[in-house]
């Protein structure tokens, strides 16, 4: 199996199930109201919701990196989205959006060598190995923030 092969395959179990270590990101995210993902429970920490937002905004820079567009710098309405509102279909939106930039991921992913992985990423002084693998424990870390928010 080559090297992409093997990186999809790892974002695929992050983000769909069939993970290891419990559930991925969308069983997390399974079930969760509006009401639960605009809540929040813990004065200083994220909203589920405005968790969707970052891990949607870190999963389309990749993406676009792919084909050339420079990562965007770290700076805090890119880095942490506000939600527009807080409503369901606001909701179902940032639902819809994750899925979207997750399957755009796969896509161009797909598409690369196992020597361009190894190439730099626009913007950033790293490969898009080390960026596909980030992409992949930054899910996995922000799912199990979101299961723990969602019993709260």
């Amino acid at each position: 199996m080559s090297e992409v092969r093997r990186i999809v395959d790892q974002l695929e179990r992050a983000y769909r199930g069939e993970a290891w270590h419990g559930p991925s990101l969308r069983e997390v995210l399974k079930g969760v109201t509006a009401r639960q993902a605009f809540r929040r429970p813990l004065p200083r920490a994220h909203s589920i919701a405005e968790l969707v937002l970052h891990i949607t905004a870190w999963t389309q820079s990749p993406a676009e990196a792919i084909t050339g567009t420079p990562m965007p710098p770290v700076i805090p309405e890119l880095d942490w989205p506000a939600p527009a509102a807080s409503t369901a279909r606001t909701w179902r939106l940032a639902l819809d959006s994750l899925d979207r930039a997750h399957r755009l991921l796969i896509a161009r992913t797909r598409r690369l060598t196992d020597a361009r992985i190894r190439t730099i990423v626009p913007g950033r002084k790293y490969d898009f190995y080390f960026l596909l693998h980030g992409v992949i424990q930054h899910n996995l870390y922000h799912a199990g923030q979101i299961a723990l928010l969602k019993k709260g």
